[in-house]
């Protein structure tokens, strides 16, 4: 973990953070130059003011975000990992998170969060003249499904661990569980409430939003087991907290608290039916779950977004209704819906490829004996 962490950062730091939000035009594919090495974001001596200069993104400091969005860097390589947890070779993945990070990573944030070519704000610059913009608040595509789908495709090309899936492979240490998802939930109002940027009215909503979401989803989940099992489980409300999480990222600063109730639940109930059911149909083993719950999980709250976005959180439209109930216009979901569709083809195909090369150059699996 902090191997990674270091690894991602000096990344992010050197020329990451510059491919992913140097100033662009419009619908631009890639971030220019301008941020490489961190110039233009540190603390600069001006000569013709003979004093230090502060360089900023609107109100805060331009370090500022790039420290923030820096996180999301870190943590998206890490979020693909439980998916191939004890298989993979540590030399394969440390170079399969650099050039994830190079290659998937930072061209799709640029596409969403820096007005490329997935972003709404891109408007009619987006990607098919304007139907692929997404509203994502913290990471739906970025982060979710770019993460669960490149999971994914990294389960099923190493394959499943030593006795999968005749044997059971639970969780050894639930307490351990607990406290995870514990964590996760309080470090989440972070990346969800802090995507506002500021403090604000909408800082608070995102807050809401995200703390309902969770606790619909853990609800969900625990009560689907018990339908379906006889019994919840720790691991199970655990789960659906996280799932919970994922769903109303993407929606987290776009939507109000009771939408956000009923797609922490969606998300929920999905996403344990992906985990229980659809892997197990397909017997592709994903140890932590990672497309199951990330990746299910962004998508459902990529596509409700479009159902549930309203102009009363964010003015994103000069005034204009937004999602599918609020407007009666379906133009927000289908956005939505090209924009994840593409999402998973670009992180899919890009894994792919990324990982067969570094299959043929080092090889991806450990040995049996290790």
């Amino acid at each position: 973990v902090y191997k990674r962490q270091g690894l991602m950062t000096v990344i992010w730091a050197l020329y990451g953070y510059s491919l992913a939000f140097g100033p662009t035009e419009p619908g631009s594919w890639i971030g220019n130059a301008d941020y490489l090495f961190m110039n233009n974001v540190a603390r600069q001596w001006d000569e013709a003011q003979n004093a230090p200069v502060t360089p900023m993104a609107g109100s805060m400091t331009r370090l500022t975000h790039m420290l923030f969005q820096g996180m999301f860097f870190i943590i998206t390589p890490a979020l693909i990992c439980g998916a191939f947890a004890e298989r993979m070779k540590f030399s394969a993945m440390v170079i399969y998170s650099i050039l994830w990070g190079t290659f998937v990573y930072c061209p799709l944030c640029h596409w969403v969060w820096a007005e490329g070519p997935l972003s709404y704000f891109a408007g009619d610059q987006a990607l098919f003249g304007g139907m692929a913009g997404a509203l994502d608040f913290a990471g739906g595509t970025v982060v979710h499904i770019s993460s669960g789908v490149s999971a994914l495709v990294a389960a099923i090309l190493i394959g499943p661990r030593m006795g999968f899936p005749s044997e059971p492979l639970q969780p050894h240490n639930l307490t351990y569980t607990a406290l995870g998802a514990a964590m996760l939930w309080v470090g989440w109002f972070g990346f969800n409430a802090g995507s506002e940027l500021a403090i604000d009215g909408l800082t608070t909503s995102a807050f809401a939003t995200t703390h309902f979401s969770a606790a619909a989803g853990a609800v969900a989940w625990a009560m689907t087991e018990w339908i379906v099992l006889g019994k919840p489980t720790v691991l199970g409300a655990s789960s659906g907290a996280v799932a919970g999480l994922v769903c109303i990222t993407p929606a987290a600063g776009f939507v109000q608290p009771m939408p956000a109730l009923l797609m922490g639940a969606a998300a929920g109930i999905l996403c344990y039916l992906a985990c229980s059911k659809l892997k197990h149909a397909f017997k592709y083993d994903d140890a932590l779950d990672a497309f199951g719950v990330h990746g299910v999980g962004g998508t459902l709250g990529a596509i409700l977004t479009g159902v549930f976005a309203t102009r009363a959180c964010w003015d994103v439209a000069d005034g204009n209704p937004l999602g599918l109930i609020e407007s009666g216009d379906p133009t927000l979901l289908i956005k939505q819906i090209v924009a994840v569709v593409v999402t998973f083809i670009f992180a899919g195909l890009g894994s792919l490829i990324l990982l067969k090369l570094i299959d043929i150059a080092i090889g991806l699996r450990v040995p049996a004996e290790s």
